[in-house]
């Protein structure tokens, strides 16, 4: 048997898990002395994300942590325990520090069980670029596909989604210092919005900026015109972080640029995720000719 995995800073929720009869790491933020694991500290079976976002918007600034060694294996010991293998499906690892704790874990397990497997993709990125890789593999995985069969289509494909946001609020982004080529003295220009993609290298990097979240959804949407391939036969996911008036904005304009017949998605950013980008921070992931 096969157990699939996903992780939260993917977008993958419970119900998503469900879809794929997946199995949910939760990625922890702290605010304050609290350390949260979505779906675990709360068992709420979504996200509020107006409420979060709120929050930040009041002033509180989260915080993020890596997993630990033993919470990875309190993940993955069960399903090797079983006799099951794991497919994992997880954010870039050039964004987190959380993979050490999980390459020792995995260490001791696969000495315990050498008779496991234990397959990875890795999305190279985050949020809803994270939750396009995994529905993409869930859906293979669906059909049968082997572990091998994905491995070979994710060489090529996961540097064929694409990701473009924009930030609302730099002090986010700052403060994190995840996103290569932003300066600090952006912060003082109102108005300015970094527009930011996720490389081939499974990094954030500002590439260019705009003025006014018109222009900046206007900026976002033209990479799908230009870059796009086969955009029809992928989902098209929009990311909101507490904002449904932009990222309906963004679906509008991708509708009148590109046609009604789009498969359009709107999810809701994660809280981890949210940390770091901040309130109104707003973007889509598509199938492109390349990052």
């Amino acid at each position: 048997m096969l157990t699939y995995f996903g992780d939260t800073d993917c977008e993958v929720t419970p119900s998503v898990a469900a879809r794929y009869n997946a199995r949910l790491i939760s990625m922890p933020y702290s605010i304050g002395d609290e350390t949260i694991y979505p779906y675990e500290s709360f068992t709420e079976a979504e996200f509020d994300s107006q409420a979060f976002y709120d929050m930040l918007r009041a002033g509180t600034l989260p915080t993020t942590s890596a997993l630990s060694e033993a919470k990875y294996i309190e993940y993955f010991e069960p399903e090797f325990a079983a006799g099951n293998d794991i497919f994992y499906t997880h954010l870039s690892e050039a964004m987190s520090g959380t993979f050490v704790p999980m390459r020792a874990a995995l260490k001791t397990l696969l000495e315990k069980y050498p008779e496991r497997k234990f397959y990875e993709v890795d999305a190279k990125g985050i949020s809803i670029l994270g939750y396009s890789i995994f529905c993409e593999i869930g859906d293979m995985l669906k059909e049968g596909k082997t572990p091998e069969e994905i491995l070979a289509w994710a060489k090529t494909e996961v540097d064929r989604f694409a990701c473009y946001f924009f930030a609302d609020d730099l002090k986010f982004f700052r403060r994190s210092g995840r996103v290569s080529g932003l300066a600090a003295t952006m912060g003082g220009l109102i108005g300015l919005r970094p527009i930011i993609n996720m490389n081939a290298e499974g990094k954030m990097v500002s590439i260019g900026t705009v003025k006014g979240r018109i222009q900046a959804v206007e900026r976002v949407v033209s990479y799908v015109e230009t870059l796009g391939d086969d955009i029809r036969s992928h989902r098209i996911v929009i990311a909101n972080c507490g904002s449904d008036d932009l990222a309906a904005l963004v679906g509008d304009t991708l509708h009148a640029k590109l046609g009604a017949d789009l498969k359009l998605e709107v999810v809701n950013v994660n809280p981890t995720a949210g940390s770091h980008c901040g309130p109104n921070a707003t973007g889509v992931c598509f199938h492109a000719k390349n990052r």
